[in-house]
């Protein structure tokens, strides 16, 4: 497919899923709140627990929102493991528990503590003369875990695609009738990287928008910067296309 033929080809595409409930996804469930503190960590915990089929993640990120009476800013900022743990009690998502969810939570209050928002965090070593965001998300990453990764956070420097983390910024930083842009006013689109999963590598490759083998973050950098070719101000748009054709199931 010649590079005319491939832009419009996803074009067609962006403006078919471009817009609210086109296709299942754990974003719908950002826009029950109201408030940009709530939006910010209620997204962060959404994305980090997006692995596996859409139906169960949003099972079991309701199943904690309910459990916290839709109030993420507010059960955070004043969270204490020996208090609240009732409310994380049976909290089991595949390859994660209770704990795991105590320690996320744990993580992004010691970042309200210390920064006042995740956006302030990010911001910290956010530069709009880099190319990408690869500095500032290894960063945001390890502020979080404090060195101590686990599953629902990438290590970046062990060349992670960030998939999750990616998205997440995905849903700060892009605004458009998916994306909710609550960033949008301190970080360039420009600047995201392309989240990539398993559907997303295979439809790259199907359609030889990259050459490199290996779904790594170098492979997320690369796919980026072929599709600066179609938007140079944003590339990453054309994620929640190129996701939902593999979840979808629709052919090439």
């Amino acid at each position: 497919m010649k590079k005319a033929e491939l832009k419009e080809f996803l074009d067609n595409l962006y403006h078919k899923y471009h817009k609210k409930q086109s296709s299942k996804d754990p974003i719908w469930t950002l826009y029950k709140f109201s408030d940009e503190r709530d939006i910010e960590i209620a997204g962060l915990i959404i994305s980090s627990y997006a692995y596996g089929r859409v139906d169960q993640i949003n099972q079991f990120t309701h199943r904690f929102f309910e459990s916290i009476s839709w109030n993420p800013y507010e059960f955070t900022i004043n969270y204490s493991q020996i208090k609240d743990k009732k409310h994380l009690k049976g909290l089991y998502y595949r390859f994660n528990d209770e704990k795991d969810l105590s320690n996320l939570i744990l993580g992004i209050q010691k970042a309200l503590v210390k920064y006042g928002s995740l956006k302030n965090l990010f911001l910290h070593l956010y530069s709009a003369d880099e190319v990408n965001i690869t500095a500032p998300l290894q960063f945001f990453s390890q502020s979080i875990t404090n060195n101590k990764i686990y599953y629902l956070l990438p290590d970046i420097s062990k060349n992670s695609t960030a998939k999750r983390l990616n998205m997440y910024l995905r849903w700060m930083v892009r605004k458009d009738d998916i994306d909710l842009g609550i960033w949008s006013d301190k970080v360039s689109a420009s600047k995201l990287i392309m989240p990539v999963d398993t559907h997303v590598y295979k439809i790259a490759q199907k359609l030889k928008l990259v050459k490199r083998k290996s779904c790594d973050i170098k492979f997320a950098i690369e796919l980026t910067e072929k599709l600066k070719e179609f938007d140079p101000q944003d590339p990453v748009k054309y994620d929640f296309v190129l996701c939902h054709l593999g979840i979808d199931g629709r052919e090439l």
